[in-house]
C-alpha cells in the first residue's frame, strides 16, 4: 500500500505536532546528522552490494553469526524479500500492517501445503504484545512463523531476542533501526533467523538496496547506544486515561506508546481532517487496517504538554458534534 499510512503530513499544511506517527517523538538527531556531514566521501561511490559490514556489527551485538542477519532497506522491504522467498499458505491475524498480506499477494503462492503465519509482535495498530507460549504454540503449528518485532524497543514487555530466536529452524525476525532510533528517512531494518533460511533469502536480495549513508548511519546508531529512543510508557498511559475520560472516544489497552481508539459515532477521517486544519494536529484514521471501522483511529503519546492539547481539541470536535 503506498498509501494510507501514517505521517502523512504533506496532505497537510502546517501539521505541528504529529500524533500519527508511531516513531518516538522529539529524539534529536543532531549528533548522527554531524556525523554524516563529515562523511561527504560516500555519496561519490556506490555503497556495498550488500551490507555486510552492518550485518557483521549487528552480529557481534547481539551474539549472532553474521550469517544469521541480513540488513534490508527498512523493515517493509524485509518483509517483500520473506514473501517472495517463501511463497506459503499465509495466515496474518487482523488488525494488523498491511504491508504483510499485500507482499504475500503480490508474490504467487506456489506452496499451498506448506504454512506461514505473520505476527507483528508488538502489533500496530494495537498495542498488544504477544506473550511467548503464543509465539512457542504458533511454532508448533505452523512450517514458518515471521515474526516483525519492528517495535521492540517500544514496550516494556517481554520479547524474543535474536540469538535465541536464531536457534529455532522455522522463526524468522523483522527488526527496526528505524524505529529503535527514530530514523524513518533512512530506511534501515534487518533479518535475523537461523543460517540456512537466511540463505535461502539472500537469493532475492537487490544489490546496493541499502545506501551507503544509510549503512554508516547504523553503524554510528549501534556503536551510541544512548541515541536509542525510550518511550515514555507512563505518558501513553496518562493519555489514554485522559481520552477515556471523553464522551464518545473509547481508547484500547495498550503495551506500547501508542494506542487504537474508535469514536462510539461519526468517522476518523472526518476528526482527523478537523484536528489537522483546526489545530495543526495529526492522528492516523485507522478505517483502512482489515477488521476496523470507519470509526477507528491510533495516536502516539508526545509530550505531556502535547498531549493536553490534542485532548482539549477532540473534547471540541466532540462538543461541536454534540450540538449540530
Amino acid at each position: 500500500m503506498i498509501k494510507g499510512h501514517g505521517d502523512d503530513s504533506y496532505q497537510y499544511p502546517h501539521i505541528e505536532t504529529d500524533f500519527s506517527s508511531n516513531i518516538c517523538a522529539h529524539q534529536s538527531h543532531q549528533v548522527l546528522m554531524a556525523h554524516l556531514a563529515a562523511c561527504p566521501e560516500l555519496i561519490s561511490h556506490y555503497p556495498e552490494p550488500e551490507a555486510w559490514s552492518l550485518e557483521e556489527l549487528i552480529a557481534q551485538q547481539y551474539g549472532l553469526t553474521p550469517d544469521e542477519v541480513i540488513v534490508t532497506n527498512g523493515a517493509t522491504e524485509a518483509i517483500y524479500l520473506i514473501a517472495q522467498a517463501f511463497p506459503l499458505h499465509a495466515d496474518v491475524p487482523q488488525p494488523t500492517f498491511c504491508e504483510y498480506e499485500d507482499a504475500c499477494n503480490l508474490f504467487p503462492r506456489t506452496d499451498m501445503e506448506h504454512t506461514m503465519l505473520w505476527l507483528c509482535n508488538p502489533n500496530n495498530p494495537t498495542g498488544d504484545v504477544y506473550d511467548q507460549s503464543i509465539i512457542d504454540e504458533m511454532m508448533g503449528k505452523y512450517d514458518l512463523v515471521v515474526l516483525d518485532q519492528s517495535y521492540e524497543c517500544y514496550t516494556d514487555r517481554f520479547v524474543m531476542n535474536p540469538q535465541w530466536a536464531a536457534r529455532k529452524p522455522n522463526l524468522i525476525q523483522i527488526h527496526s533501526l528505524t524505529k529503535t532510533y527514530a530514523v524513518p528517512g533512512l530506511r534501515l531494518g534487518y533479518i535475523t533467523a537461523h543460517a540456512s533460511l537466511t540463505e535461502h533469502i539472500r537469493q532475492y536480495l537487490r544489490p546496493w538496496s541499502v545506501s551507503a549513508l544509510s549503512v554508516e548511519a547504523g553503524k554510528f546508531l549501534l556503536c551510541n547506544d544512548e541515541l536509542r529512543c525510550t518511550p515514555d510508557f507512563n505518558e501513553a498511559q496518562r493519555l489514554r486515561d485522559r481520552l477515556q475520560q471523553i464522551d464518545g472516544i473509547m481508547p484500547q489497552e495498550t503495551n506500547t506508546n501508542f494506542m487504537l481508539c474508535q469514536l462510539e459515532e461519526g468517522s476518523a477521517a472526518h476528526l482527523k481532517d478537523y484536528l489537522a486544519r483546526q489545530h495543526h494536529m495529526l492522528i492516523r484514521d485507522a478505517s483502512n487496517f482489515r477488521g476496523l471501522t470507519a470509526r477507528h483511529f491510533r495516536v502516539a503519546a508526545q509530550s505531556p504538554r502535547e498531549d493536553d492539547m490534542l485532548v482539549e481539541a477532540i473534547k471540541e470536535y466532540m462538543e461541536i458534534r454534540h450540538d449540530e
